[in-house]
C-alpha cells in the first residue's frame, strides 16, 4: 500500500526528523479490524509505502490491485 504524495509531504515535513534507518518512520497501522505496528517507507517519488504481510492480506481479504483504506498513526 501507499500514502499518497500530498499525505505524504505532509508526513514527510512534519515528522521527517524522526526517521530511522532508511528514512522509516515507525506507525500504528490499521486496516479493517487488524492493527499493528510497522514502519512506513519512503520511496523515490516522494510516497510513502506501508508493507504488507500476507497473512495480513489474507485475513483482510485484501488483493493486487485492490484499493482500501488505512489508517497510520506516527508514533
Amino acid at each position: 500500500m501507499n500514502v499518497d504524495k500530498e499525505e505524504a509531504g505532509i508526513i514527510k515535513n512534519n515528522f521527517g526528523k524522526y526517521a530511522r534507518g532508511f528514512r522509516s518512520l515507525k506507525v500504528r497501522a490499521k486496516i479493517g479490524k487488524t492493527e499493528w505496528l510497522t514502519s512506513i517507507f519512503p520511496d523515490k517519488t516522494g510516497i510513502y509505502l506501508l508493507p504488507l504481510k500476507a497473512s495480513l492480506r489474507k485475513k483482510e481479504d485484501v488483493f493486487a490491485g485492490d484499493t482500501i483504506n488505512f489508517q497510520i498513526e506516527i508514533l
